[in-house]
């Protein structure tokens, strides 16, 4: 399950993320989505977990939860739509 995770804390990183999932379960990546110019957070992040039960156990248990003072919305992620060339 691929899972979407937004209003996080602009210094939280990769690994704050996998450890704010992993009482849910295991874990498979986690990745705190940068700006590519500055490298600063760009405030969300994906999570992938291969059990779709613990999964939506994560979901359920840290959607509106608070993470350094922000509170997280997390739901599951919808796929990538096809971009047309930029030119």
């Amino acid at each position: 399950m691929n899972i979407f995770v937004g209003n996080l804390p602009y210094d939280a990183d990769d690994q704050v993320l996998k450890e704010t999932f992993e009482p849910f379960g295991a874990v498979e990546s986690a990745r705190v989505i940068s700006d590519r110019y500055s490298g600063r957070s760009r405030g969300f992040g994906f999570v992938e977990m291969n059990d779709d039960t613990e999964g939506q156990a994560a979901i359920d248990g840290l959607n509106g939860k608070d993470l350094q003072g922000r509170a997280l919305t997390v739901n599951q992620a919808k796929p990538r739509e096809p971009r047309s060339p930029r030119w």
